[in-house]
């Protein structure tokens, strides 16, 4: 096959990928199609997904309730109710329902914040002035809530084991900015990273902890729910993630005053006056009792939704074996943590991949018998009308956050190598997990046959059949 180049922009795609392949207008690729390597596999009628929806109908109960009785603004039933469903499941005392997780996680932020720092003057935030560790690898919501309040986010890179933040950097970066006092750490695709070190190393500092548990909805850690590890904690009920409610999130903490505070703020902070009387910045960020309807339908499923994705996982994960794949999925601790699965991906073998560059927005590849990389195995993916995606390129590599400190376990990350001496460079893992990593379609809709036409087309980059 020959050096292809391939935009993940969904307006401008490279020729190609112009043609559309079955009746009804599906994407797919004929051309590709007819690839020899791919010889035999037929595109998906119906696109496959990366991870969609699954509603069951009891949703619809209750957003119909909400629309009935006119409880469809930030306050209802149902609001009240995924609170309380919400404390049950995570053992957190108290929850707060906001519109997405990223108001949740700004909310928390800038509560530690105020803890930390105390009340800011207006127009500054509660971080104005002041370093703030975060996770490198990981969606940009994570630490952009850091920049609202003004502060500046040092990238913490990722270790191997869990592909969250690693303990060792964390440690480092103690030591280089020694006066930090506030950790923003998530749970990489559904997984538990190593919680029980993060938290020794924080309390070692006497830091404090925004647990983005975003992904890991129904994770556990020594046997613990995730969203139980922060001074903080979010959940999000974003439109892919394993509990959905379209948008939404959730605010979790065991202190009453921290919620009631959060509770106020998301609604635009009125003290108690029968005027609109306001001493403090507020926000519009409570959840709509709507949305919340939807989230409520969808609770009760959250551990049969876990258990199809473990399956999808270790479908995978046994599919890529049998295939004698040079790749492997992404790990975790099985005698520590018990993973929800959100996302199953795959990482390649170092002297697996063919040669391939990104760009801001294109990426090339170069075809080598017996070897591939991403972007070769994403085009073949979307040639076929099925959804992956790049592992989330790591924050300290944006543009937006270049100019941003990032530790890694040996100290600095940035400017390590020298044009006069020789040297090895620091390692930088999240660079090599984007680099070698993907996501593949996860959806707990995908049937089996789906699932191993997708593990047949990956083994076909590979040259395997």
């Amino acid at each position: 096959m020959e050096s292809r180049k391939y935009g993940f922009d969904e307006v401008a795609k490279p020729a190609f990928f112009q043609e559309l392949f079955l009746d009804g207008g599906d994407m797919g690729n004929i051309d590709y199609c007819r690839e020899p390597d791919f010889v035999g596999i037929v595109p998906f009628k119906n696109k496959l997904w990366l991870a969609s929806p699954t509603m069951h109908g009891e949703e619809r109960q209750y957003v119909d309730e909400a629309i009935r009785t006119n409880w469809v603004s930030t306050v209802g039933g149902n609001i009240d109710e995924v609170e309380r469903i919400m404390g049950e499941i995570t053992g957190r005392k108290y929850a707060v329902a906001l519109s997405c997780g990223t108001a949740a996680l700004h909310l928390a932020v800038r509560l530690c914040g105020e803890k930390l720092y105390g009340q800011p003057k207006l127009g500054l935030g509660s971080l104005s002035g002041h370093k703030v560790f975060c996770s490198d690898m990981t969606f940009d919501a994570t630490v952009n809530p850091v920049v609202y309040e003004g502060g500046e986010p040092v990238f913490i890179d990722t270790e191997y084991d869990t592909w969250n933040m690693d303990p060792d950097a964390l440690a480092r970066a103690f030591e280089i900015y020694p006066s930090v006092r506030l950790v923003v750490y998530a749970h990489l695709y559904g997984t538990p990273g190593k919680v029980d070190e993060i938290r020794k190393v924080c309390k070692k500092y006497g830091a404090m902890i925004v647990e983005d548990a975003a992904e890991s909805f129904g994770a556990s850690y020594l046997g613990v729910q995730t969203g139980n590890f922060g001074t903080a904690s979010v959940v999000s009920y974003n439109g892919n993630k394993i509990i959905t409610g379209s948008s939404g999130g959730m605010f979790l903490t065991d202190l009453k005053e921290d919620a009631q505070k959060v509770r106020k703020w998301s609604t635009q902070s009125r003290e108690a006056a029968a005027w609109y009387q306001h001493e403090e910045l507020g926000y519009n960020y409570r959840m709509s009792n709507v949305v919340a309807g939807v989230v409520r339908g969808q609770l009760p499923y959250l551990r049969e939704h876990i258990k199809k994705k473990k399956e999808i996982y270790n479908r995978y994960l046994e599919g890529f074996l049998a295939m004698g794949l040079p790749v492997s999925m992404n790990p975790f601790d099985a005698d520590k943590s018990e993973p929800n699965y959100w996302l199953s991906c795959m990482l390649i073998a170092k002297d697996a991949m063919c040669r391939q560059v990104r760009g801001e927005r294109d990426s090339l590849y170069v075809s080598e018998p017996g070897k591939s990389c991403p972007t070769q195995i994403l085009e073949a993916l979307t040639a076929f009308n099925a959804e992956g995606r790049p592992v989330w390129k790591p924050m300290h590599l944006q543009a937006i956050y270049r100019m941003n400190a990032f530790i890694t376990k040996e100290g600095n990350g940035r400017g390590n190598t020298n044009a006069y001496i020789d040297g090895k460079s620091s390692i930088d893992v999240g660079a090599d997990l984007f680099e070698r990593g993907l996501c593949l379609p996860s959806d707990i809709k995908m049937t089996k046959e789906e699932q191993e036409k997708v593990i047949q087309i990956v083994g076909r980059c590979f040259g395997k059949r």
